[in-house]
């Protein structure tokens, strides 16, 4: 296989390349810089099937088995592919000229020209969160070595709310942490299993109309050391956020409460510090009485012993719908529709969850 090209993410000690596109023979990941050669491979496949295409009525009915083949692993280097095994480039052949609304084909062509290949969207696909899902695993199984654990779950789809993390009221949050923790093992990853039919019913919905809901993601980083990060450029929610960006269908990401806390005093903002047990050798535990900040105060965590990291992430309406919609005719000038066909999900929200969990982890290994 002739040397790939990579689209890199440069971190303080970490780097990150992904290559191949929607339809291509094949995508990659390239991780350099990670001081980790471990890797189980069986729980490395159940992590992938997370986030694989093809499995149920919620996503589309693509199927890949997203098999990865590791090509080099040893401690500073990783690299590894995953074979396109059911592509159907011809589905979008008429994009060139008609761009779909919401997606990349007008932006791509105004930076790439003609030589955009918009085949499923091309490098701007979720694709390519496969591979990026495999250096975030090992990335993950790194940091649970350090006691770091990430967990994630659906907060919300078309409006219908999961049970979520309080900032405002910690008392039940060791419960709440250990019913998020068994979330991964679920085929739809949700708390609140009854809430959880509701939204797929509103993706049935949303599927039989040719048209597609958004949510959000929240996610929870438990066992992190205090002082990670820094000021400036290197806070910790910077790196954190400039990750998840990179996954398509991505529109925002809050810590903590997050907009919510534009609403509120200093006095209701602020997260009150307290003594939280009796002394010892090593000192007396310092606790965050509520947790509004997520985690992270200046750019630098306070600990997982402290308050965990949580933050959310908003995740749009799938862009690729069956629903006839007005666009442009870039070769003859004129205003027209476009019924766009292929296969899609009717939301993207259930198969992020572990893709979140990944960028989440890359980020932290490159300051741990």
């Amino acid at each position: 296989m002739n040397e790939p090209t990579y689209n890199w993410y440069t971190g303080n000690k970490l780097k990150i390349g992904i290559y191949g596109e929607s339809h291509s023979e094949s995508i990659g990941v390239r991780l350099e810089g990670l001081d980790y050669d471990k890797l189980d491979m069986s729980a490395l496949a159940a992590f992938m099937k997370r986030r694989a295409p093809g499995q149920n009525d919620w996503s589309t009915p693509r199927k890949e088995a997203d098999e990865v083949i590791v090509d080099i692993l040893q401690k500073g280097l990783f690299t590894a592919h995953i074979n396109n095994t059911n592509t159907k480039p011809h589905d979008y052949s008429n994009l060139l000229r008609t761009p779909r609304p919401g997606h990349a084909d007008f932006t791509a062509r105004l930076k790439y020209g003609q030589s955009f290949n918009s085949s499923g969207g091309g490098a701007f696909s979720g694709r390519l969160t496969a591979p990026l899902c495999a250096a975030g695993f090992l990335a993950k199984s790194y940091l649970a070595e350090k006691g770091i654990t990430i967990n994630a779950h659906i907060k919300s789809i078309a409006g219908l709310k999961d049970e979520s993390y309080n900032f405002d009221n910690r008392v039940d949050e060791k419960v709440f942490l250990e019913k998020l923790a068994v979330v991964s093992q679920k085929e739809f990853p949700v708390i609140d299993d009854a809430k959880g039919n509701l939204m797929k019913e509103a993706i049935a919905q949303a599927r039989a109309s040719n048209d597609s809901v958004g949510g959000t993601i929240e996610v929870i980083i438990q066992g992190i050391p205090g002082g990670i990060g820094g000021p400036i450029f290197e806070g910790i929610e910077a790196r954190i956020a400039a990750l998840c960006f990179a996954v398509p269908a991505c529109k925002g990401v809050e810590f903590g409460n997050g907009f919510d806390a534009a609403e509120l005093t200093g006095s209701t903002n602020n997260d009150s510090f307290i003594f939280d047990g009796p002394s010892t050798s090593s000192g007396t535990a310092v606790k965050l009485h509520t947790n509004r900040c997520g985690g992270i105060l200046g750019g630098i965590s306070v600990g997982g012993t402290v308050a965990p990291i949580v933050f959310d992430v908003a995740v749009k309406p799938t862009p690729t719908i069956s629903k006839e919609q007005e666009t442009v005719d870039l070769e003859t000038k004129e205003n027209t529709t476009i019924t766009v066909g292929g296969r899609h999900d009717p939301c993207i929200v259930p198969r992020a969850v572990p893709v979140y969990e990944a960028v989440a982890a890359l980020a932290l290994a490159d300051f741990i």
